[in-house]
């Protein structure tokens, strides 16, 4: 081995990031991105006719997801391919999942017991038949669907006082179909990992699995120190070790060829924005749900990652001229709806300044859904001190 590949090796050896606090003793719900001290809020704000959450609970109610005539597509096998081609059962899943948790929020707010069964009605319909998903995209896919059901079951089984009745079902499909396909993350990009444990942490949140909450934060930990670069890690950014990211060339090589690194660039800013901001997102569900469970992440380095990647990328989603030391001096946008999570509880709740992100903010509300696992947060977290 050369002296300079010592040098990066011992750069990569960098300490690992602070050990992920433990479990809740007892677990707080609703409790997953959401607390019922939220949702109050919302409903109180919503019920004054308050804006934004007027408007965007206005959005939510004129969505396909809160249609009270739709009719769940579930199957016993998801298949996903590659961007979802082949797409069998993939985005059905993912919708059905939003449609519920749609639902779930819309019977918190109105109190019209119409939205609690039919968001019952699609979780019963999918915990009835699934079993597996496969091909390529199964664990991302799983991650998506599985960071949305746990937000929709947690609201009605809490909060819904109909009861229902196969609720030990749906926690049986979420630990035996969901959870191993994503309990042991991915070495694919940051965005997958981060999506799955996002999912693990929920669904652990439902079941009450203080094992795999412990297993899935302490890889979370990991992967959010090795998806968002602060200059504080060195030369070079932090790596996941099982992805054996040993030399300088293979880290540029991973990072979309980006080759000089700065304070809030993240591991896919140079793919585009979009798949930038799934992984944002992610951090900022996990921080939340963190949050609500009785633990800080926003004082931690998940914290301090989470506020510098949203500050750099909303920069350059608001126009700012790319330099040409960065991604070649193009990027591709489209950060998606994925910053109100983040900015509410950093600026609103601690008073950190984020012109940018507070900025890009304002002009996206009332902040719709991605499609894939990211649904109305100008609503749930606008603005929200709960």
């Amino acid at each position: 081995m050369t002296v300079t590949s010592l040098a990066v090796v011992g750069a990569l050896a960098s300490p690992n990031p602070p050990p992920a606090q433990a479990a809740p003793t007892v677990f707080v719900h609703p409790g997953v991105t959401v607390s019922r001290a939220q949702l109050d809020f919302v409903r109180d704000r919503v019920g004054a006719a308050a804006q934004p959450w007027k408007g965007a609970f206005d959005q939510l109610l004129a969505s396909k997801y809160a249609d009270l005539n739709r009719t769940a597509r579930p199957r016993a096998v998801v298949e996903c391919g590659s961007y979802s081609n082949p797409d069998h059962g993939c985005t059905d899943e993912r919708e059905d999942a939003l449609a519920a948790y749609t639902d779930a929020l819309a019977w918190y707010v109105t109190r019209d017991e119409r939205y609690a069964r039919k968001a019952i009605a699609l979780m019963d319909a999918w915990s009835g038949v699934i079993e597996d998903h496969t091909n390529s995209n199964a664990p991302l896919q799983t991650g998506w669907a599985g960071s949305t059901w746990p937000r929709a079951a947690e609201i009605v089984k809490y909060t819904y006082p109909g009861g229902w009745a196969n609720s030990g079902r749906f926690a049986t499909m979420l630990r035996d179909v969901y959870l191993p396909e994503v309990i042991n993350g991915s070495n694919s990009n940051g965005n997958w990992e981060l999506s799955m444990t996002e999912a693990a942490i929920g669904i652990s949140v439902f079941l009450e699995d203080r094992a795999s909450y412990d297993k899935a934060m302490a890889k979370f930990r990991t992967r959010t120190a090795a998806y968002v670069y602060l200059a504080s890690d060195g030369d070079l950014p932090r790596t996941v070790p099982g992805q054996h990211l040993d030399t300088r060339a293979k880290i540029v090589a991973y990072w979309q060829g980006q080759a000089t690194f700065v304070t809030g660039l993240t591991q896919e800013t140079c793919r585009d924005l979009t798949h930038t901001g799934y992984g944002i997102s992610a951090i900022s569900h996990v921080a939340e749900t963190s949050r609500i469970q009785g633990q800080d992440l926003y004082g931690t380095d998940v914290g301090e990652r989470l506020r510098q990647a949203l500050g750099f990328q909303a920069g350059y989603q608001l126009g700012a001229a790319v330099p040409s030391w960065l991604c070649g001096g193009s990027l591709k946008t489209g950060l998606g709806p994925v910053t109100e999570v983040g900015y509410n509880a950093l600026h609103n709740r601690l008073g950190i300044a984020m012109s940018n992100t507070g900025t890009l903010t304002l002009r996206n509300r009332p902040a719709g859904s991605n499609n894939l696992f990211v649904a109305w947060e100008t609503l749930t977290h606008g603005d929200n001190p709960a």
